[in-house]
């Protein structure tokens, strides 16, 4: 399998970046004018959309993140598990960052700028959902677009495959304890049923199907699982716009009374996307990782599952609430920072291979 591994994490480093993933924000802000504008003319077809429910879970929606997610797991390599040991100090910063540093920091700066600095700003009713929203941004680490971020910065695509089907093992298992846990903490109620629900629906349902399908169609060969992936590619991403557009249609009022709402939810998230990269660039340089494993393993920590993050939000909070707007604003703004974040890792790869010596030859594939 260590064969497969190779010829996957190759394959997604080889692939650049598209147009879509390049011009993110912009396809958002669009979404933004399309959603507001369809919710005030079509009031009533959004209102039925909203009570299609199951369980408090949205049928059209959660179809629709099952379009968007599916193809991503498709693609992740959980075979790529054992690549692990080859770097210790590597996955051990990762794991560190994303699911011992991050969520809690994104708890207190949610914290200090919704509950606090900003709150004069923002509507009463709304403070404890949005802070909710950047929680289940940060308690969901990048899946897809963090192979675009390492190949970017010339990260190990095997390095970068292993941390990403980790990650997700983890997700699996660590998503819904860790999301009421910092609700808990931030006095925010969560129904319990519904969060495993979406666990389930979100998380478990799709890795199954999209490991079934990618063993399924792998036995026909790579180019098999390519063409796949090619096809069903363009439904993944209108999958994310029309999700968007609903969303928008549904928060339109709100956005329209106080569009700096945007604007502050933004900052807590660009500052943990900074400070949470930088943490993990920092500790790997410390420990005496390459900078191709360093990379990668800040980009990961930086970056968010927005998807899972849009799809839990609605699901526990609904269209209209803060936590679903908050979630979307780290859609938007995810593109512009995370290649800042990639053009700070490539500008200092001199600074980091300075005296940076490792500590023994465990970095060595």
């Amino acid at each position: 399998m260590s064969g497969q591994c190779e010829i996957t994490a190759k394959k997604i480093s080889g692939a650049p970046m598209s147009w879509f993933e390049r011009y993110l924000s912009l396809w958002v802000v669009s979404c933004i004018f399309v959603g507001i504008t369809l919710g005030k003319w079509f009031p009533a077809v959004f209102h039925t959309i909203g009570n299609w429910q199951i369980a408090e879970v949205n049928i059209p929606v959660g179809l629709l993140i099952w379009v968007m997610i599916i193809p991503m797991l498709i693609r992740v390599d959980f075979s790529a598990l054992h690549e692990v040991r080859q770097h210790v100090r590597g996955i051990g910063v990762t794991l560190f960052v994303n699911w011992l540093v991050k969520p809690f920091s994104m708890t207190f700066l949610g914290w200090l700028f919704i509950r606090h600095l900003f709150a004069a700003y923002l509507p009463a009713v709304q403070l404890d959902s949005y802070i909710a929203g950047l929680i289940l941004l940060a308690a969901a680490p990048c899946t897809a677009m963090v192979f675009v971020w390492s190949r970017l910065s010339d990260g190990d695509p095997l390095f970068t495959l292993s941390q990403v089907a980790l990650n997700d093992t983890i997700m699996i298992f660590a998503f819904a304890p860790l999301v009421g846990l910092l609700l808990g903490i931030s006095t925010i109620s969560v129904p319990w049923a519904t969060l495993l629900v979406s666990v389930l629906v979100y998380i478990i349902v799709p890795v199954i199907l999209a490991q079934s399908l990618r063993y399924f169609l792998l036995r026909k060969g790579q180019p098999a699982l390519d063409n796949v992936l090619n096809a069903i590619g363009p439904a993944s991403i209108a999958a994310l716009l029309t999700t968007l557009v609903l969303l928008f249609a549904f928060q339109g009022e709100a956005i329209l009374q106080q569009p700096v709402i945007i604007l502050l939810l933004a900052v807590p998230i660009f500052i943990q996307v900074v400070f949470n990269a930088g943490l993990a660039y920092w500790l790997n340089r410390t420990l005496g990782e390459k900078h191709n494993i360093a990379s990668p393993s800040a980009l990961i920590g930086a970056s968010n599952f927005f998807e899972l993050a849009v799809a839990t939000a609605i699901s526990l909070f609904g269209f209209h609430s803060g936590a679903a707007l908050a979630t979307v604003v780290g859609v938007l703004i995810e593109v512009p920072v995370m290649l800042l974040v990639v053009r700070v890792v490539n500008a200092t790869k001199g600074w980091y291979e300075h005296t940076n010596i490792p500590l023994d030859n465990e970095q060595s594939l």
